[in-house]
């Protein structure tokens, strides 16, 4: 019987630009919103993090922020929401719709079999491996254009996509790619049953 790899994932970070129609007083904020790290001499933006759900954001005075440590749209929309009512609250006043712009979406995933990654790297086209630089094959998808670090346990790294949907495609994908280059050891001993 022939190994079927069912790959998962789970998405670890999303990292977002969020922009503003309006520049914010960094000076204002600080002396209003507990919980906030603001050291201009050392770094331009404001560091401001939520516990709930945990996620961290970068705010500039031009209105820019970086938002981290979401682990869906969904969340990152509600991080939003959440630092925009926290910021009113405080009496600083956010105009317009912010503009949510996702950059990158990290996430982790698993074929659940082992690969034989040397044969991979000489099979798959856009794909490095150099075992004594680094353990995992770093393979470059062109669509969807994400990266992955795939190690020989069936582990991998997903970097680089702009949508929840495209970290679960890539996933499929290369794990129908390698069962199709014969690359697929077999079950994880773990995963044999």
């Amino acid at each position: 019987m022939e190994f079927v790899a069912r790959p998962t994932t789970r998405i670890e970070n999303i990292v977002a630009t969020v922009i503003l129609e309006h520049g914010i007083d960094l000076d204002l904020l600080e002396s209003k919103i507990p919980n906030i790290t603001f050291r201009p001499d050392q770094f331009p933006g404001l560091i401001f993090r939520l516990d709930k759900p945990k996620a961290t954001a970068l705010i500039f005075r031009s209105g820019k922020m970086v938002v981290t440590g979401t682990k869906s749209t969904n969340e990152l929309i509600e991080v939003v929401k959440r630092m925009i009512r926290i910021l009113a609250r405080h009496g600083i006043r956010i105009t317009g719709k912010p503009r949510i712009q996702i950059q990158n979406i990290v996430a982790s995933g698993d074929i659940h079999a082992l690969v034989n990654l040397e044969k991979a790297a000489y099979m798959l086209e856009d794909s490095m491996y150099e075992p004594e630089q680094f353990p995992g094959l770093i393979h470059r998808m062109r669509e969807p254009r994400v990266v992955l670090l795939i190690f020989s346990s069936g582990k991998m790294v997903i970097t680089g996509a702009k949508e929840e949907k495209e970290v679960e495609e890539a996933a499929k994908k290369i794990a129908q790619e390698l069962t199709d280059l014969g690359c697929i050891i077999g079950p994880r001993l773990e995963e044999q049953e």
